[in-house]
């Protein structure tokens, strides 16, 4: 792969244009590429109002100081929109082909049997399904090594995290490319195995139907529940990932606190995995015994939680939350 392959997007609606804007921001050429036949005037429209989003993004981007508004439509000048029929032309110089047509089984595979065909061997291919299986679409793609899962997060071009889900005929090589180029502009890839949900989804989804749920029984207004998100679990999670937060107070608290939610409210939605348990058995608490779900035995510690309470404090002067003391005169 050349240090900025040319990036070929099947499908040019809200994904791929996201996909768009974030490889054309950091120097690649992009093609998207129409994979409806449609009359020429609707083609031009469907062209018309993909760059006129990108331009708006980029101007938004700009508004935001992280582009100049002289270099926006340098920016948009390295993407292009092909229509159908000349997705093989539009294809053969791609160095990598994202595939972002709308969530039926049938029609992606359709259309990664055809972008497959159209592309030489070793050109990776990679779906941004978000609920589909890897291996529920690779056999329509010829020479199954280079394809793979890449889940772009919404909007792409600003969400940093991007999961990567290789199948059982994935090259684990093809896996090592995809990620080097992503974080080449700036993406901060994370591999996971070829799961419903993925990671990101998996986990918001029973956070938003809790959410729900405490709105449905009366728990607290919809105002309330998302203040206690943007304020407390937000705020902590931006800093510590879950399980990090886990280890820092002790998987023993998560353990009990989890049973006695699992009684007080009758579900077992609340019950803890049977790695909490054999954690505890095994002496792996967490940060005050050196090890829990990661590592802490070579690590300052006192350093450790100097920096995650440094970063915290940085949360509150992000929310205008950090105040001087009040010193009686």
């Amino acid at each position: 792969m050349t240090a900025r392959p040319a990036i070929a997007c099947l499908g040019a609606g809200r994904m791929g244009r996201g996909i768009a804007v974030a490889f054309a921001y950091a120097g690649h050429d992009v093609t998207l590429i129409d994979v409806k036949a449609r009359p020429a005037e609707q083609f031009e429209k469907l062209r018309a109002e993909a760059l006129d989003e990108i331009r708006k993004t980029l101007a938004s981007l700009a508004r935001f100081d992280l582009l100049k508004e002289t270099e926006v439509e340098a920016v948009i000048a390295k993407v292009s929109v092909a229509p159908s029929q000349q997705s093989a032309a539009a294809l053969a110089g791609a160095g990598i082909v994202f595939e972002g047509v709308p969530e039926v089984v049938d029609l992606k595979r359709e259309v990664l049997a055809v972008a497959s065909r159209s592309v030489q061997p070793e050109v990776i291919i990679a779906s941004t399904t978000s609920t589909i299986l890897v291996d529920d679409l690779s056999g329509a793609v010829e020479h199954p090594g280079r394809f793979l899962n890449v889940h772009w997060l919404n909007p792409a071009y600003l969400i940093p995290l991007v999961e990567i889900s290789p199948g059982t005929a994935t090259d684990p090589a093809i896996v090592a490319k995809v990620k080097a180029l992503l974080e080449s502009i700036g993406k901060v890839p994370v591999v996971c195995a070829a799961t419903p949900g993925f990671i990101v989804p998996r986990i918001q989804a029973l956070a938003m139907n809790e959410a729900a749920r405490m709105v449905e029984e009366g728990v607290a207004s919809a105002e309330d529940i998302d203040k206690a998100i943007r304020y407390g679990f937000g705020f902590r999670f931006a800093v510590l990932g879950l399980l990090e937060f886990v280890d820092w107070g002790g998987g023993d608290i998560l353990h009990y606190a989890s049973r006695y939610l699992e009684g007080a409210l009758g579900s077992d939605r609340y019950r803890a995995p049977e790695v909490i348990s054999r954690n505890m058995r095994d002496g792996r608490i967490g940060l005050r015994t050196g090890a829990g779900f990661l590592d802490y035995s070579e690590l300052d510690v006192d350093a450790y939680r100097e920096q995650r309470l440094a970063a915290l404090v940085e949360m509150l002067r992000h929310f205008g939350l950090a105040r001087p003391p009040v010193l009686d005169q």
